[in-house]
């Protein structure tokens, strides 16, 4: 069973990485905007959400 559930796991993960990568693209060029703005707070929060999605990434891609 348990084995089961890993591997319904495992496919779950393989479908959201795709997603990952279009959302860290997005947020790049949101921060890319953000920058040539010189909207700090905006950077900030921009960089905070890109690093949740960088350590989402790696665990699923590990």
């Amino acid at each position: 069973m348990e084995q089961v559930i890993q591997t319904f796991k495992r496919r779950d993960g393989e479908k959201r990485i795709p997603v990952l990568r279009l959302e860290i693209d997005y947020e790049l060029m949101t921060l890319h905007d953000a920058m040539l703005a010189e909207d700090i707070n905006a950077m900030r929060k921009t960089k905070r959400r890109l690093e949740k999605l960088r350590l989402e990434l790696l665990q699923l891609e590990a």
